[in-house]
């Protein structure tokens, strides 16, 4: 990766139809300050909208992912505290709202606003020596960047409370066996695995990878709104061009090519 900008936070690289963004402050174990939260924002929007671009994954520079927030950095003044919470706010919606699924790879550790990133990606592949931790209350804070919907959603509010309330570090097998992380893999093979990972979500139908997040987003609907939702979603999908394409390959004995496009 060539970073376009020596002050840039973020840099990028695209990888056949893979966006890779790596967090870039290693001097600060990439913690981000206000400047860089704006700047990931702008980066995550910019992969989900490029052409051909159909997964997007979320890396560390210097074998860490994310430290939380810069606390060097932080302002106390009143106005710059409301619009940090609504850059981080805007942040994880343009996680969870991308028109593509991301995918984050985690070295070293992931803590504050690191695990509220992670957390909030669609599937998280993280070193075997990886720690995460929920740090914000060693530093008197809550948690934030929607941490609270996607912990709960990821472990259950019991083992949220307890994360939460206590902000204990847990390594990356405990955090696979309770599900804040899809997989663990050897140190220094997360980005390797993720893009492998994200490289499959590329080759599966957009449009079916799309539906599929969007009714995964709300796991406490009750089982009619789910049957509703399913319903809505699966009648297109049956008249569409990739689900044609994925019965002639059926049929066939081979693997399905998906060309159809990202749903709006």
């Amino acid at each position: 990766m060539t970073r376009e900008k020596p002050d840039r936070a973020v840099r990028r690289a695209r990888l056949g139809t893979t966006m890779i963004l790596m967090l870039d402050r290693p001097a600060k174990r990439n913690a981000l300050d206000d400047d860089a939260r704006r700047e990931l924002v702008a980066e995550l929007r910019a992969a989900g909208a490029a052409s051909g671009i159909r997964a997007t994954v979320l890396v560390g520079s210097g074998q860490f992912f994310c430290a939380g927030g810069d606390v060097a950095a932080m302002s106390t003044e009143p106005d710059a505290l409301r619009a940090r919470m609504a850059v981080l706010a805007e942040l994880v919606r343009t996680i969870v709202d991308s028109p593509v699924p991301v995918v984050a790879a985690v070295e070293g550790g992931a803590s504050g606003l690191g695990l509220s990133l992670a957390a909030a990606c669609d599937h998280v592949v993280a070193a075997e020596n990886a720690s995460l931790t929920a740090s914000f209350g060693r530093l008197g804070l809550v948690g934030d960047t929607g941490l609270f919907w996607s912990l709960v959603g990821r472990v259950g509010p019991a083992r949220a409370r307890r994360l939460l309330l206590f902000g204990d570090s847990i390594g990356a097998r405990e955090a696979a066996s309770i599900g804040l992380v899809d997989e663990v893999t050897q140190v220094g093979a997360t980005l390797e695995v993720a893009t492998a990972r994200a490289t499959r979500l590329a080759e599966a139908s957009p449009a079916v990878v799309t539906a599929t997040r969007r009714i995964l987003r709300n796991p406490w609907q009750d089982l009619d709104s789910v049957l509703a939702t399913e319903t809505e979603t699966q009648i297109p999908l049956l008249a569409s061009s990739d689900f044609a394409e994925g019965r002639r390959a059926f049929f066939e004995r081979r693997a399905p090519v998906f060309v159809g496009d990202r749903p709006n």
